[in-house]
């Protein structure tokens, strides 16, 4: 009862905001090719790796009855591939943190995809929610469904997850998991609810996997994201209204002391700027913040083989601490901390150095299958 009326509440301030201002959000960012894809043949190679990179297919589809956006290298549909190809078919799945947006890790997948020689299809599928809908689609199929699943909420978004699998992914399909942040979570459930899944490797980076409000990030975000979320909704509203060019130059300036800024994260950051998408990420994370408590040793311990984490030197949000702590509770697990300055968000400035890290982690699995 308590969770229907607060997503109600939601519902009813995001409509009122825009009645008030007597004006629908109709704001759409523009993802296209990067200036210049078009041009002259001597074009820089720095560039042609851009243009290259935007070949990626990217879908909306319902899953769970949200809209979610994939984002896909290779294979678009595994199970036509699964009837043209005899031998096993891999996956690499990514599993994204919050804000679950697919175009933060394009570069990232796009490194990946390539390190294989274009062998294995990567796929990243988003948060429920966490992507603005095209003009043909609604950010939710079925408001019933939705409510009675929760599929915006923490425990809603592993089984969209999960659902996603049954209803994309052929059965018999080996899988490499790569989570980010929350994706590491969900993955470790996923696990837990499915056993049945093939699961190879599942890669866990900067893994928000226990006493997420009690980190020092935590601290900070679980006032705002458990009780004052609501007053961050009318400020994106009118964000969202500013035309397309000055919120890019707004996100760039806000960015603008990454030195190595990964420019594709632009548009990704630019999609954000939506009430819808927002509060939806922001409900997740204060979910995030009630129940990510204590690790799951159970799990870890039942898939240990499979599993790899990596955690940050300077993390905030899963302090070395935690690191120390499950490397003693795991004494033979795979658990490495950075030694590389690697941030939280390392997909803002490092995507193409982690996905070669992890290249190297997994290749050996590849090879065995």
């Amino acid at each position: 009862m308590v969770f229907m009326l607060r997503r109600r509440l939601e519902a009813f301030i995001k409509i009122n905001f825009r009645h008030f201002c007597g004006i629908q959000n109709d704001a759409k960012f523009f993802v296209g090719r990067p200036p210049g894809c078009s041009g002259p043949a001597n074009a820089m190679s720095s560039l042609k790796s851009e243009c290259q990179k935007d070949d990626a297919a990217v879908e909306h589809v319902y899953c769970r009855g949200a809209v979610t956006e994939l984002l896909k290298y290779g294979h678009r549909d595994l199970h036509t591939a699964a009837k043209n190809c005899k031998s096993p078919q891999v996956l690499i799945l990514v599993i994204p943190g919050n804000p679950g947006v697919v175009g933060f890790y394009k570069t990232f997948m796009w490194t990946l995809y390539q390190a294989f020689n274009k062998l294995y299809p990567v796929w990243a599928v988003s948060h429920a929610g966490h992507c603005a809908p095209p003009d043909t689609m609604d950010m939710i199929e079925g408001a019933s469904v939705t409510e009675a699943e929760d599929v915006f909420g923490l425990n809603g978004q592993i089984e969209h997850k999960l659902g996603f699998l049954l209803e994309h992914v052929p059965r018999d399909t080996h899988l490499i998991l790569i989570g980010h942040s929350i994706g590491c979570y969900i993955i470790l459930e996923m696990m837990k609810r499915d056993p049945e899944l093939k699961v190879v490797k599942s890669v866990l980076l900067f893994p928000t996997i226990e006493r997420m409000a009690s980190s020092p990030q935590g601290k900070v975000m679980t006032p705002v994201l458990c009780h004052l979320r609501y007053i961050v909704y009318l400020p994106i509203f009118l964000l969202s209204l500013l035309p397309e060019r000055l919120k890019a130059g707004m996100v760039q300036l806000v960015l603008r002391n990454m030195r190595l800024l990964d420019t594709s994260c632009v548009p990704a950051t630019l999609s954000l700027i939506n009430v819808d998408c927002a509060a939806n990420a922001m409900y997740m994370g204060s979910q995030e913040m009630r129940m990510v408590l204590d690790r799951d040793n159970l799990t870890i311990q039942q898939h240990l083989d499979k599993l790899i984490f990596y955690y940050g030197a300077t993390d905030h949000w899963c302090p070395v601490q935690y690191f120390q702590d499950i490397r003693r509770d795991f004494p033979d697990g795979d658990i490495r901390l950075c030694e590389r300055g690697l941030r939280h968000a390392f997909v803002l400035d490092a995507g193409e150095e982690m996905a070669n890290m992890i290249t190297e982690w997994i290749r050996d699995d590849l090879r065995g299958l």
